[in-house]
């Protein structure tokens, strides 16, 4: 929840007005429910960018300027913003105290804490190249990362509040941590370790059918060797049809890290 815990701490250095997509009619850049904040110097989120994001950021600037009073306003997305869209957005703007208590901050939790939990869970082991170019993307889109490797020092510092990084070892261990709905993807250090992963994920989803997605790094015969080796370990052909491998959306070809990452991230948000 990057978004929602960055407007609190803000709002512990000064008021904030929140902004609120509350009606779309035809095509809007987001959807209703989506938010952003303002404060005197920052945008916290987005309501969808553009023309309709400045206006939108002029006036809520107003508004904590004591200059504006209108907590409701409606905007064409035609040739007055000079936005294609073709649709008409309303939005809500609300102001909130610096320093809240503990009630409406409570109450701040309970009316966006739903709409952050929209985020794509994510399980992702290993922290190689690939690994981190993931990351590295993951921390720019709304999504909750869970981020697992065996070795110590692995993780960079600065990550941002919505990825969780931990080591684990054995890293298999890590996957009755897993949020339920994550989609995984493995892909460690070691083939070893994918496997001993992997088998624990198809364990879990034997026993919860909460894993979505389970994707595992590599080419086709690493595939074929590890679907040889799970069978030896008592799982059915079925059962290994809920594996993806490889992984990334077909038709995005190159072997950088970042491609990759682009591919394999394609592939999530396609599925989703």
């Amino acid at each position: 929840m990057a978004a929602l815990d960055d407007l609190l701490t803000a709002l512990y250095n000064g008021p904030a007005v929140l902004v609120q997509v509350t009606r779309v009619q035809g095509s809007g850049p987001r959807e209703v429910g989506a938010w952003m904040a303002v404060t005197a110097g920052a945008l916290i989120a987005t309501v969808g960018g553009g023309q309709l994001e400045f206006e939108a950021t002029a006036h809520a600037r107003a508004l904590l300027g004591g200059q504006g009073s209108a907590l409701q306003r409606r905007f064409p997305l035609g040739p007055s913003l000079g936005q294609c869209c073709g649709g008409v957005v309303d939005l809500s703007f609300e102001l909130l105290p610096a320093r809240p208590s503990a009630g409406q901050l409570a109450d701040l939790r309970t009316r966006l804490a739903p709409l952050e939990a929209q985020r794509l869970p994510v399980a992702l082991f290993g922290g190689g190249h690939v690994g981190r170019a993931i990351i590295d993307l993951l921390s720019r889109l709304p999504s909750r990362v869970q981020w697992f490797d065996s070795r110590d020092e692995v993780f960079p510092p600065g990550l941002p509040t919505h990825v969780q990084a931990e080591h684990s070892e054995p890293v298999q261990a890590a996957v009755q941590e897993l949020r339920a709905g994550s989609r995984v993807l493995i892909m460690s250090f070691s083939h070893a370790e994918d496997l001993d992963v992997l088998a624990a994920c198809l364990l879990r989803q034997r026993e919860q059918a909460d894993l979505p997605f389970i994707g595992l790094i590599g080419s086709k015969s690493k595939w074929a060797s590890f679907r040889a080796r799970l069978r030896e370990r008592g799982f059915s052909e079925i059962e290994l049809m809920h594996v993806t491998c490889p992984i990334g959306l077909p038709g995005i070809a190159g072997k950088q890290p970042e491609v990759i990452a682009i591919a394999v991230l394609a592939q999530l948000l396609q599925g989703r």
